[in-house]
């Protein structure tokens, strides 16, 4: 389906002004999480997930359903531009505890540049930012999510670290350099089929709420609520089904 600006937007459910300016991005990029979950269940179906805006638009618009983060991103970047942004897709390395950093294009998150300076925004990470971060490096952001900051990396690398229970992590590292999403298409076949991706080994779906979090991984639905959290045994595949519909709006 061809892609639309403003049933797009109708579907994140936003109506402020779409002038190109960081309010604007914010907003967008906070509507977005909320609306369109991350999920792998396409992946964990064995369905086909096609690289290319179009099945991102009729999957994620016309379908209600969220993606992962070559879907999410992808077509966010694309609403973007839509709108006047300068933007552009980055490929990001992710990290992992016990395998380092992963490879070229294990993720898509985009740059907007926005009069003098630059942001990261990213609606396909998971619990995430809430808001775009300002591209400079060595300065503490706070965001309703977490504290983050920028630093370098070795190679030409930028290193994205979130801060939790006072310590510092690493999210993923990245190069200043803009990339095409034809690019990403190994690391999307590889994601999708590879036993050692983290997407197929269990089902996944999340999403913020306004005080927490929702999040269905396997047959646990998980809910937070500041420090509260309640998980949930799903019995069934009707149990399943019904969540996904109530709560993340979302019909396979």
């Amino acid at each position: 389906m061809k892609f639309n600006q403003s049933t797009y937007l109708q579907r994140i459910q936003y109506t402020g002004s779409l002038a190109p300016t960081l309010d604007v991005l914010q907003n967008l990029q906070r509507a977005h999480l909320f609306q369109v979950p991350f999920e792998n269940l396409d992946v964990y179906l064995k369905r086909p997930i096609e690289l290319g805006i179009d099945p991102f638009y009729t999957k994620i618009v016309q379908d209600n359903r969220g993606g992962f983060c070559y879907e999410l991103n992808g077509l966010f970047f694309e609403l973007l531009r839509s709108l006047g942004f300068e933007a552009a897709m980055v490929s990001c390395r992710v990290f992992d505890d016990k395998k380092g950093y992963g490879a070229e294009f294990d993720h898509l998150a985009i740059l907007v540049k926005i009069g003098e300076s630059r942001y990261l925004t990213d609606v396909g990470f998971g619990d995430f930012t809430m808001k775009p971060l300002h591209f400079v490096l060595e300065e503490t952001q706070k965001d309703p999510n977490g504290i983050f900051v920028f630093d370098t990396y070795e190679k030409d690398y930028f290193r994205i670290n979130k801060k939790t229970n006072d310590v510092w992590r690493p999210e993923y590292i990245f190069q200043d350099k803009t990339r095409a999403l034809t690019e990403f298409a190994g690391m999307c076949h590889y994601h999708q089929h590879h036993p050692e991706s983290h997407f197929t080994g269990k089902r996944l779906i999340s999403k913020p709420l306004e005080n927490g979090r929702i999040t269905l991984t396997g047959n646990i639905l998980k809910r937070t609520s500041g420090d509260k959290v309640e998980e949930t045994p799903i019995n069934n595949e009707e149990e399943f089904n019904n969540i996904l519909l109530d709560s993340f709006q979302v019909r396979l």
